[in-house]
């Protein structure tokens, strides 16, 4: 049963995600959600011994990293400052880790490396 503050539909999303990890369709997630999901979001994972790692955006929202323990514990060393300041090498790599299409990868790597450089 749920709890009177959960909204299913907003975490269909979620669970859908852990769906697919369990089948092997991913490795590995990145879903931003409301900072009201967190304890539902880690006592689903933790249930179905998930690693995960939690990042707060704002004061509303948050990024859950979850997967397979190897790409959690990378996301561990990688992401230690928002998203929005990563290296191009390191929006990169996550992009590539979350499965993202590599030649849009490659194309935002480049705008934001030429960006950085002042060109």
């Amino acid at each position: 049963m749920m709890t009177p503050d959960i909204n299913p539909v907003e975490l269909k999303v979620f669970l859908n995600h852990i769906y697919e990890l369990k089948k092997g369709v991913r490795q590995m997630v990145l879903y931003t959600t409301n900072k009201r999901y967190e304890d539902f979001a880690v006592k689903r994972l933790r249930s179905q011994r998930i690693k995960f790692v939690i990042q707060p955006v704002d004061d509303e929202r948050i990024n859950l990293f979850f997967g397979k323990a190897e790409c959690i514990e990378a996301i561990r060393m990688m992401v230690t400052r928002p998203l929005n300041l990563l290296t191009p090498e390191e929006d990169f790599i996550l992009g590539a880790m979350l499965g993202y299409d590599i030649c849009a990868q490659c194309k935002r790597y480049c705008t934001r490396k030429a960006r950085k450089m002042g060109a």
